[in-house]
This record gives structure tokens, sequence and C-alpha cells, in this order.
């Protein structure tokens, strides 16, 4: 069953407003299915809380964070989040070395249901996993750098229905036909190509 999601983008490149800090990294919060999770942790703690603070995200009521890939830029807010909020749960591919001592965290190397309507695609390529939601509109895919291709992670989120939006960075993508069917796409962070 779908229900409304809500996706914020709390850490980026660039900012459209004043108020937000920007710096190189990306994370979001996701709000769906009765959950609220954090993807990635940006590149560090005290911009990604201090984002937080503006757009009024309270880091105890997180759950849990999915790390999508072990870069700095997307696990440098990592120990400062958890500091906060030591019970969250954190979801990591496997040999992710920058997950503190003490957490409870989950690896994930193939293809997991985190909950019903949250997915990992599974650790692709031996580097990165990314998050499929079941929405209204089909499977939103939220994406920490696409090292591993956007065709690739968006053929491993279909398992989970249609994809109908991409949120997060694209690195060096250019095969835009790839994009065909998608209603909404949101290139961030590491992007390249517009």
């Amino acid at each position: 069953m779908s229900t409304p999601v809500s996706i914020s983008i709390i850490y980026d490149n660039t900012s459209q407003r004043e108020d937000l800090a920007a710096d190189w990294g990306f994370a979001c919060l996701v709000v769906a299915h009765g959950r609220r999770l954090l993807f990635d942790t940006g590149a560090k703690g005290d911009v990604l809380l201090a984002n937080m603070k503006v757009l009024s995200i309270n880091p105890a009521e997180i759950g849990e964070v999915l790390i999508s890939h072990d870069h700095w830029d997307h696990t440098g807010g990592l120990e400062a989040l958890l500091t906060v909020n030591p019970a969250m749960r954190v979801w990591a591919p496997t040999g992710c070395q920058s997950v503190p001592s003490g957490a409870d965290v989950v690896y994930i190397d193939g293809p997991h249901d985190l909950s019903d309507g949250l997915y990992s695609t599974g650790v692709l390529s031996e580097i990165e996993h990314s998050l499929a939601i079941q929405t209204q509109k089909g499977v939103a895919v939220v994406v920490g750098c696409s090292h591993p291709g956007v065709g690739q992670i968006l053929d491993a989120a279909s398992t989970h229905g249609t994809p109908h939006a991409l949120i997060g960075g694209l690195h060096g993508f250019d095969q835009f036909d790839r994009l065909s069917g998608l209603s909404m796409i949101c290139p961030t962070h590491c992007t390249q190509h517009m």
C-alpha cells in the first residue's frame, strides 16, 4: 500500500536559501511509511545539525540513517548525529568503515527490505546502495552519487515497482534516455550534466 512521502534535502553543494549552509556532500530526510530515515549525513556534522535546526528537524526524532557509500562527503556527519541520537539504527553497505563503534548498525550487501515500502537496492558494483520508496505514483529512488550508474540503480529499484522519481547525485551520468518515464528528477551534489 502506498502512502504520502516527504523528502527534504538537508545538505547539498548549493542552497536556494540564505539561512541554509551549502557544503560539498549530501543528506536528505525521508518521511514515509511511518518511518523517519536520514539518507546520508553530508561531510560535516556541524553543518548537518545546523541545517536540521533551521529546518526544524529534531535529530532525536529520526529513527534510522542509511549510508549510501563509504565516502567522507556522505558519512562525515554520522558521528555528530549519533552523539545527539545514539539509539539511531544505521544501515550501511558491507565494508563501510565510517560507522562509529558501538552504533546499532546493520550491514547490507544484497537487496534488503528496511520495512514495508522502504528498500535497499543492495550494494551495486561493490560500492553503493540506494533507497527505493514505494509511493502513490510509483517508486521514488534516492541515490548518493550513483557510482554504479543510474541505469543499474533504476533497474535494481524497479523490482519494487516502476520508478517515477530520482533524487540525489548523478555524477557523470549522460544517458538521458534512461530517464524517460520518470515524472520527477532532482539532481544534487556531484551531478556534472543537467
